[in-house]
């Protein structure tokens, strides 16, 4: 009788960098944090940066129109 294991492992891409590249990164990386960490964490970085350039963006070039509401006061 054959025994069949599933075993679930996350998906492994190879990225080639130059040396240089992968010098900076690891200088970046804190002990015990994991290159895919350290990308993650990158990642959601550069996610930030982009939005809050496109919202300084937005607000100088864009013409905005006031919009009255009609709050009640909660007081």
């Amino acid at each position: 009788m054959t025994k069949v294991y599933n075993t679930i492992m996350a998906a492994t891409k190879r990225i080639p960098v130059s040396e240089g590249v992968w010098a900076a990164i690891s200088e970046l990386k804190h002990p015990g944090q994991t290159f895919d960490d350290l990308l993650s964490q990158m990642v959601e970085q550069e996610k930030k940066r982009r939005f809050i350039e496109d919202m300084d963006r937005i607000e100088a070039d864009g013409d905005f129109v006031e919009l009255d509401f009609d709050v009640p006061d909660t007081d």
